[in-house]
């Protein structure tokens, strides 16, 4: 089981870091994990080399995500390497063979949602829980764009074994109507907490935490 999702209540998981600052600061306003994106395509893309370091200053009070998209096979070593994650996220169009024998110590996969098929596919990944983030035909995720949250929650109601995570335009606005609805495992973040790509606005942080935590 990844950590930020082992205890009993609802985890909010922050995504799209892209300099220590932050980091700390989200982890500051209780953050249960951190996502650090590492696609090239991404507005919050972080090179590994330069990123790394300053992640692994971070500790392991709160749990790093590495966040992916069709990574290459010398990416995940990269990742592995780095000794400072404890999950990769695959999200883009990878198999589930290729995340079962590519992942560290464990790992998320994120599924696009567009209708019924979508979620249902997403049972095919033996993956410790699954992300649903919204479709769009140009972006992987980060786009803000709203899932259908009555549909994810009749299917999560139907498959009570599996633990979701909820992504896909959540804001201080909407997230504690989304998790009434959907009741997932987590909640994930990005654009949702920011002004500008690239920085977290820590009022923005600790509210979507806030009014995540109300049920």
């Amino acid at each position: 089981m990844i950590r930020f999702l082992a205890g009993g209540g609802l985890a909010v998981k922050i995504c799209g870091i892209t300099n220590e600052a932050d980091a700390r600061m989200c982890a500051a306003a209780g953050a249960g994990a951190l996502g650090f994106n590492f696609f090239p395509g991404s507005k919050r893309y972080l090179e590994p080399a330069g990123a790394i370091p300053w992640i692994r200053k971070l500790g392991e009070s709160c749990p790093r995500i590495a966040v992916v998209v069709n990574p290459t096979l010398a990416l995940l070593a990269e990742l592995e390497a780095a000794a400072c994650f404890e999950a990769i996220q695959f999200h883009g169009d990878e198999s589930p063979e290729f995340c079962a024998q590519a992942g560290l110590k464990s790992w998320i996969k994120a599924v696009r949602v567009r209708d019924l098929a979508d979620l249902e596919s997403s049972l095919t990944f033996p993956a410790p829980a699954v992300l649903l983030d919204a479709w769009t035909p140009d972006a992987f995720g980060g786009t803000g764009k709203r899932l259908d949250w009555d549909l994810v929650r009749d299917f999560t109601l139907a498959h009570p074994d599996r633990r979701f995570i909820l992504a896909g335009g959540l804001d201080v606005s909407n997230v504690r109507q989304a998790v009434r609805i959907v009741r997932p495992a987590a909640v994930d973040v990005a654009s949702g907490v920011e002004v500008n790509p690239r920085k977290k606005e820590e009022y923005l942080v600790r509210e979507f935490i806030r009014q995540a935590s109300v049920i």
